[in-house]
């Protein structure tokens, strides 16, 4: 098959959603990756659940393929929320058999850790997305379930997922999106009472997630370091084709495709560290070719803000810290660059093209806290301000979310002074945080009230009111445990609105109790 065929699947008509039969199927996918031939993936087959359950559904992600969605508690609706447990926990793809996982390697923690792989996730296929459902520029969406059982690539593991980490993914990879962070989309979560053991026995779910591709640096880690050059260039041409067919129109194919990577990937830094994301294991497997989150494991939002924080527990020296992130997604552009090298051929131009990661983070990261303060338009001096104030933030360990979320309330309106739940954050340095004030104040002091309240409202849309906390996260999974869905489900309607202030929900938007744990998640999680 031509490369050029794979860029684009040939329409098919997806299965009638009104279908409920059990032999029915709720998608028509297809699988386009296999015909890299059989070295780049292994055709597996998932080992599924027993007696599975539909416990969670993104609607927003289910619109993406056109899908129904079964009405919560609604008999009429039992066959097609049977379907969807069978589809999407691996059962169906176990009879069917055109399930693949993919061989990748990887640096963990800067080392490197050779071959890996798809340990727990298979690709079900592909879905053409209907014209009336396509988003960011993609034709279709890849489908894949996380936690259905070995594969080849599971080394000592069990291929599962536990309900703790899976409702984890499930809620933040939907919050990522609408936060507006590039990420893979959760479908759905399905869960079953088969036992799995991790520090103590749990139960098993099955994430079935969405990407337009789930392509990593470590796939072409995998073939360079093998000295695979042919296998490489058709990876190379296969993701071109598929991502980003501008590139195959320049003169050095591979280097564009570096080139948008890094791009994208500087992008993506930059949003997560102004909504206080920490990914947490930021080692080449876990990037994405499209520059988009991927793999929810310890990850964490800042809520007392501390540079060095990192919500991992086995990264001992905070190698992936919320400082360290741009640092470290520069240092995986450079192994992603490395192992691109036998097709680029030019070792300068492949690091000037990573060189190149400063000089569009250093943009976006200033835009993104521009438009967090309300200072529109950058000016010379404000670096400074922009500095002081985050160091601030890490003097008092103000909470990160509720800071900026106050700090536009006060814009909108100086004359009714500083709010008290912004003062309580700064109490440590009262003092600090009103001579900072001042200098935003004489910053902004030319607008207009009409303007300084549009400002306001910009900062509005800019700082979420809600974010993933650990700690409500943690009370959804203690609910979801006992069988109670009721918490995950409040907390995934108010997350996909994050920057309106919705009634009845502060408890959503307050920082942790004084009692509630640090974040203790480890690379399982």
């Amino acid at each position: 098959m031509a490369l050029d065929s794979l860029a684009r699947p040939d329409p098919i008509a997806p299965a009638d959603p009104e279908t409920t039969g059990s032999d029915s199927r709720l998608l028509a996918l297809r699988q386009t990756f296999p015909a890299l031939g059989p070295e780049f993936h292994s055709t597996t087959a998932p080992q599924g659940l027993p007696q599975p359950r539909l416990r969670l559904v993104s609607d927003d992600a289910a619109q993406l393929l056109a899908l129904r969605v079964p009405v919560p508690d609604d008999p009429r609706d039992d066959g097609l929320r049977a379907l969807w447990a069978h589809t999407f926990s691996g059962n169906a793809a176990a009879a069917d058999g055109s399930a693949i996982s993919t061989v990748y390697a990887g640096h963990q923690f800067g080392n490197w850790a050779g071959q890996l792989g798809d340990g727990r996730a298979h690709l079900l296929g592909e879905a053409l997305v209907p014209d009336s459902a396509q988003a960011c520029g993609h034709a279709w969406w890849e489908v894949q379930i996380k936690g259905a059982g070995r594969t080849p690539f599971s080394r000592h593991a069990d291929g599962r997922a536990v309900l703790r980490s899976s409702l984890r993914e499930f809620l933040c990879s939907e919050a990522m999106w609408h936060l507006g962070v590039p990420t893979t989309r959760a479908l759905c979560l399905v869960d079953s009472d088969l036992p799995v053991r991790r520090e103590s026995i749990e139960s098993a779910a099955v994430v079935a997630r969405l990407s337009p591709s789930f392509l990593r640096f470590g796939h072409f880690e995998h073939f360079s370091h093998s000295g695979r050059h042919d296998a490489l260039r058709r990876l190379t041409d296969y993701t071109v084709a598929r991502l980003y067919p501008q590139a195959a129109q320049a003169a050095n194919p591979a280097l564009a495709l570096l080139r948008e990577v890094t791009v994208a990937t500087a992008a993506l830094i930059a949003r997560w560290q102004c909504v206080g994301f920490v990914h947490g294991v930021m080692n080449t497997d876990n990037m994405s070719m499209l520059g988009w989150t991927i793999d929810y494991g310890p990850f964490g939002f800042v809520d007392a803000f501390d540079p060095g924080y990192t919500p991992n527990t086995t990264d001992a020296y905070g190698r992936y810290a919320w400082a360290r992130q741009p640092a470290v997604a520069r240092w995986n552009l450079l192994a992603l660059a490395q192992a691109l090298l036998p097709l680029i051929g030019d070792e300068q131009a492949a690091r000037d093209a990573v060189e190149d990661f400063a000089d569009h983070f250093m943009p976006a990261m200033r835009d993104g806290m521009q438009a967090k303060l309300g200072l529109g338009a950058a000016r010379d001096d404000d670096p400074d301000l922009v500095q002081d104030w985050i160091d601030l933030l890490a003097a008092c360990r103000a909470d990160w979310t509720v800071s900026h979320r106050q700090l536009a309330h006060w814009v909108a309106r100086p004359q009714a002074g500083v709010p008290a739940a912004l003062q309580e954050q700064f109490a440590a340095w009262p003092q600090r945080l009103q001579d900072w004030l001042e200098r935003l104040r004489q910053r902004l002091g030319e607008l207009e009230p009409a303007q300084r309240e549009a400002r306001a409202a910009g900062m509005l849309r800019a700082n979420p009111c809600y974010v993933l906390r650990h700690h409500l996260a943690q009370a959804a999974i203690a609910q979801a445990q006992a069988g109670d869905f009721g918490a995950a489900s409040r907390l995934m309607k108010v997350l996909r609105r994050p920057c309106e202030e919705q009634a009845g929900c502060e408890d959503l938007a307050a920082p942790p109790p004084s009692d509630a744990g640090p974040p203790v998640l480890s690379c399982s999680s």
